[in-house]
C-alpha cells in the first residue's frame, strides 16, 4: 500500500483535478492547493514528500514558491510543471529548487514515472543518512555477499547449505565468512533453526542497491 503524501499545485482545475485523480487512482495519498500561498499553509499542517508546482498561477508563481519550499521544507521533492519547456526554463527551475522538470501537456505514464522517479531518489537520499549505512554499503562492494541479500530477498529464509548451493559456490569457508560479515552488519540474522533472513536493515540495503543500479542504468 502506497502512503505517500504528494501535494499538487495548479490553479487550473481541471488539470489539477485530472493529476490528483491519476495520482489517487495510483494509491498515492494527494492534497491540491489552487494557489502557492495555500500550498504554503497546507504544508505547515502536513508536509508532503513530494510537490508538484505549477509555473505560472495568480499572485506568487511557481519559481517564487519553489526556494520557499526548499528553505522551511528542504527534505520535500519539488516537481515543476510549466507550458513553457524550454532549456532556460529547465534550467531556471531547477536553481530555484526544482528536482525534475514537466512539460505540459505529459501523458499519464511520464507523470508516474517522474513522482515514483522522485519519491526513489528520496527514499535513497533518507536511507543514506541512517547511522552505520556507510559500512554497510562498504560490507557490500563483494559480489557474494550481494548475490546472498539477493537470493535471501527472492527465498525469505534459507539454510547455510542451501545458500550455496543456490550460489553455486563449493567453497563452504568462502560462504561462511561473507555469511558472518552481512550478520556482524546487521543485515541478516540467524534463528534457532539455523535459518539465514534479511533483517530491516538488510532489505533497506537492497533497495539502496536497485536504486544505485537504477541511475547508473539512466
Amino acid at each position: 500500500m502506497i502512503t505517500e503524501t504528494i501535494l499538487v499545485v495548479d490553479d487550473d482545475q481541471d488539470l489539477r483535478e485530472s493529476i490528483v485523480e491519476i495520482l489517487e487512482d495510483y494509491g498515492y495519498k494527494v492534497t491540491a492547493c489552487a494557489t502557492a500561498e495555500a500550498a504554503l499553509q497546507a504544508m505547515k499542517e502536513d508536509v508532503p514528500r513530494l510537490a508538484l508546482v505549477d509555473n505560472m498561477m495568480p499572485g506568487m508563481g511557481g519559481m517564487a514558491l519553489l526556494p520557499l519550499l526548499k528553505k522551511d521544507f528542504p527534505a520535500t521533492k519539488i516537481i515543476m510543471i510549466t507550458a513553457f519547456s524550454t532549456v532556460d526554463n529547465a534550467v531556471a527551475a531547477m536553481r530555484s529548487g526544482a528536482d525534475d522538470y514537466l512539460a505540459k501537456p505529459f501523458k499519464r505514464d511520464e507523470l508516474l514515472v517522474a513522482v515514483r522517479r522522485a519519491l526513489e531518489e528520496q527514499k535513497f537520499a533518507q536511507q543514506q543518512t541512517e547511522p552505520c549505512m556507510d559500512e554497510a554499503l562498504a560490507c557490500l562492494s563483494n559480489q557474494i555477499r550481494r548475490q546472498i541479500l539477493t537470493t535471501l530477498s527472492a527465498q525469505g529464509e534459507m539454510r547455510f547449505m542451501d545458500i550455496t548451493r543456490t550460489l553455486g559456490i563449493r567453497d563452504h569457508t568462502k560462504v561462511n565468512f561473507h555469511l558472518k560479515n552481512l550478520k556482524n552488519n546487521n543485515l541478516i540474522s540467524q534463528n534457532r533453526q539455523k535459518s539465514y533472513r534479511l533483517t530491516s536493515q538488510g532489505e533497506k540495503m537492497l533497495d539502496c542497491l536497485h536504486l544505485l543500479s537504477k541511475r547508473i542504468s539512466l
